[in-house]
């Protein structure tokens, strides 16, 4: 057997082994992943639809989401998801933009809880406020759509002077306001909109109501405890003060600390009420035939 012969030989059986190695694999070794990828296809084919009922259920899927995202939008709080630390800040810096210039908020994030349901982050809100000023942030606070909560306050009241002399009866503060998020948005609607936060002025009950700053006369009005009258006039009263400065008054006039309430012309007499920190008093200025002119006061 010459040597050409024999090299065909043994390619030919390198052949029939290759062929008998890829049939053992193909129909021993992978039959069985072959047939549980026939069975996936045949399933993937029963389960098969056409695109038009394909998109009928996409425009189902829709309409129910939207209309769970409507019954959490009419929800009064909402709990958002992976909320940002500085959104307090935004916040708090957004609702006080148009405070008096005698209010100061600081902010201070203290630390992250973790609860069972949801996640809160912990701040304290301190500084100094007018009563109402501190009312609104409070409201704010508490009626955002974001779910906030104070947890705990403590007010007291304080007084400044500015340079004119003026008293300003503020508070001072600190609170404590956790800030609540969720790790998903189960909780939360894809469009926020903000509840109205806009508070109405309410009383003050931290503006004290006998007070021993007495506010300076800034509008250089009628000083009626050193005033005298002078004479009663049809179109008023005409009276001076210690420095000789004249004033011509009408009932419902203001006055330094009230306002001039009657002018009786039947007993040449002008009735004031004024009030001083709090102490209400009325002032009668009489006018004498000589102009010897005497003042009685009594105290209500």
């Amino acid at each position: 057997m010459d040597r050409k012969l024999k090299n065909t030989l043994v390619l030919i059986i390198i052949l029939v082994l290759l062929i008998a190695a890829g049939g053992v694999y193909s129909f021993v070794i992978q039959k069985g992943k072959i047939k549980d990828r026939d069975e996936k296809i045949k399933e993937l084919k029963v389960r098969a639809e056409n695109p038009e009922n394909l998109m009928k259920q996409l425009e189902s899927v829709k309409k129910q989401a939207a209309e769970l995202d409507s019954i959490l939008a009419l929800r009064k709080f909402n709990i958002p998801k992976n909320l940002a630390q500085t959104r307090f800040f935004d916040f708090v810096n957004n609702i006080s933009r148009n405070f008096s210039t005698f209010t100061h908020v600081n902010i201070q994030y203290e630390k992250l809880l973790d609860n069972k349901n949801f996640h809160n982050y912990l701040y304290k809100l301190s500084g100094k406020a007018s009563f109402n000023d501190l009312y609104k942030l409070i409201y704010a606070i508490e009626r955002s759509k974001e779910l906030k909560k104070i947890e705990s306050v403590n007010m007291n009241n304080i007084v400044e002077v500015d340079d004119d002399g003026i008293p300003h009866y503020l508070v001072s503060f600190s609170m404590k306001v956790s800030v609540y998020f969720s790790d998903n948005d189960r909780f939360s609607t894809s469009k926020i909109k903000e509840n109205r936060l806009k508070a109405n002025p309410i009383y003050n009950v931290f503006y004290p109501l006998i007070r021993k700053e007495i506010p300076p006369n800034t509008e250089h009005l009628l000083d009626v405890q050193s005033a005298e009258l002078l004479a009663l006039i049809p179109d008023g009263a005409y009276l001076a003060d210690a420095q000789g400065n004249a004033y011509l008054l009408w009932e419902g006039d203001k006055v330094y600390l009230g306002y001039l309430t009657k002018i009786d012309y039947d007993k040449n007499e002008v009735h004031f009420i004024l009030n001083k920190g709090g102490i209400i008093e009325k002032v009668i200025l009489t006018l004498e035939k000589e102009n010897d002119q005497k003042s009685k006061s009594d105290k209500k």
